[in-house]
């Protein structure tokens, strides 16, 4: 099921988007905004995961620097 809201964007954002459409790199502007969303959520768990990581003292500061510099050099997907 899926819900429609409104959002604001600036002008910029928008054309970027209908720029993604126009291209055909996605199928619509919800596409684009749902994938992004679903990107940043991602991000946000695996940082709520490290955090937790941490906290218990499960990662040493070597392993730590090793996860972030992988994750820096990873392309993750839009999907």
């Amino acid at each position: 099921m899926s819900i429609q809201i409104a959002v604001r964007l600036p002008e910029d954002l928008v054309a970027y988007i209908d720029h993604a459409v126009a291209s055909g790199r996605v199928k619509s502007r919800a596409e684009l905004v749902a994938r992004l969303i679903a990107r940043d959520a991602r991000r946000q768990r695996a940082e709520d995961d490290l955090r937790r990581l941490i906290k218990r003292g499960a990662l040493d500061d070597a392993e730590l620097s090793a996860i972030v510099d992988s994750a820096s050099n990873t392309a993750l997907p839009i999907d």
